[in-house]
């Protein structure tokens, strides 16, 4: 898709959080600057024409995570391209896609991240709570064994990563499944990690033992896993796991198209951004979100896969690629984010909430915690309804929100 003459463009690539909130930066910036439309394109590529508030993928109710990206985009004037991007070229400032070429003035790779799956043999179907197809994948599924043959496969989940995703499933797994078999059915999840499950929430590691307890989920401690078999999972101990529900929460590893810039990569495979979220090594190109990594303050400390950094690079990254191209360097906008929280749903049990890089201070549990993720969840992180210019670009403000507070 080649552009009119003498107008420049900015192109987004991913609709997620970092993409959303950088397309509307982007258009933000434009209007405070006096930027004519006509005279600078934004807009974003996507397949999908949805922005999904992935952080509820683990949620029974699917209705409400979804939100259509053009009724977010069309307000602020940003453009949405439906295309699937398969190619970078840095030198000549243009994507490939399945619907064209792309030519950009300034890219903003925005593209997110993927699960991480291991190099295990899979003999039957597995499921994720990664995306929200596969979250209505595994909702359809679950609802699915309701009407076929009752056993302890059919009433065993497994979940395999014992990280917050696993966590989170694994807790809302056992009201699921006895409100699809029935109350009396003799429902069991485990929770299958290499590692001890829990301890990486420091300060909150008794309370994410004590709900899983509460909720009965049966928690393996330094297991591995050897293979899904038709029948269920085999552990690297020989242990065998009837089930038929095997899902995977494995981690996450950035987009490919990371790796089309020619620049290195971390373990993660995410490129690495300066201050104002320009990819480094790489002329008019800046990145946002899970496929990018940035310092977050002086003590050594880098941005994580979390919508918590995702949201506020991609604010800066579209800014900040506004002020490059319109030659307004002096109004870049440098990311920080010295202050670092997790808040992990536990189900019936409530929630844990603690503070800190090595989430050594315990803020809050339970249901106080709960209001705290619910409020996350359901507000904090949401586009404005409705989604006016000024609403969208009051949200899109190069700013770092304050931690949520706790009541």
């Amino acid at each position: 898709m080649t552009q009119d003459a003498g107008k420049r463009r900015i192109i987004v690539v991913g609709g997620g959080f970092a993409g959303l909130w950088g397309a509307a930066a982007a258009a933000r910036a434009r209007e405070l600057f006096g930027i004519d439309p006509a005279a600078l394109e934004i807009a974003l590529v996507a397949p999908e024409a949805f922005h999904t508030i992935r952080v509820r993928c683990y949620e029974d109710d699917l209705a409400a995570i979804r939100l259509p990206l053009d009724d977010l985009l069309a307000p602020i004037g940003v453009g949405r391209i439906a295309a699937a991007v398969s190619a970078i070229d840095p030198a000549g400032r243009s994507l490939a896609t399945d619907a064209g070429p792309i030519s950009y003035d300034r890219l903003i790779l925005a593209a997110g991240s993927a699960l991480t799956m291991p190099a295990v043999p899979c003999a039957q179907p597995t499921f994720d709570v990664d995306s929200y197809a596969g979250a209505e994948r595994l909702a359809a599924h679950l609802a699915a064994l309701a009407s076929g043959p009752r056993d302890g496969a059919a009433e065993t989940a497994v979940v395999i990563g014992g990280g917050l995703a696993g966590v989170e499933i694994a807790c809302e797994l056992p009201g699921r499944l006895r409100a699809l078999l029935g109350e009396g059915a003799p429902v069991r999840v485990v929770l299958v990690d290499r590692h001890e499950i829990g301890a990486a929430m420091r300060a909150g590691a008794a309370t994410v033992r004590a709900a899983l307890a509460a909720a009965g989920v049966e928690v393996r401690d330094h297991s591995g896993i050897a293979a899904v078999e038709a029948d269920g999972v085999q552990l690297t101990d020989g242990t065998h796991i009837p089930s038929r529900t095997v899902i995977f929460t494995t981690g996450a590893h950035a987009s490919p198209l990371a790796g089309q810039l020619g620049v290195p990569l971390d373990h993660l495979g995410r490129v690495a951004v300066d201050a104002f979220m320009k990819v480094e090594g790489v002329s008019d190109v800046y990145a946002a979100g899970d496929c990018a990594v940035a310092a977050a303050d002086d003590l050594g400390h880098v941005t994580v896969m979390s919508c918590q950094h995702a949201r506020p690079m991609g604010r800066l990254a579209g800014h900040n690629a506004v002020c490059d191209l319109a030659g307004r360097r002096q109004d870049r906008v440098a990311f920080s984010a010295p202050d670092y929280v997790t808040v992990m749903d536990l189900g019936p049990e409530g929630a844990v909430y603690t503070s800190g890089w090595d989430r050594g201070t315990l803020v809050a549990s339970g249901a106080e915690a709960k209001t705290v993720k619910q409020t996350i969840n359901c507000s904090r992180i949401y586009p404005p309804v409705p989604a006016t210019k000024e609403a969208m670009f009051a949200a899109a403000a190069p700013v770092l929100q304050a931690r949520p507070a706790a009541k």
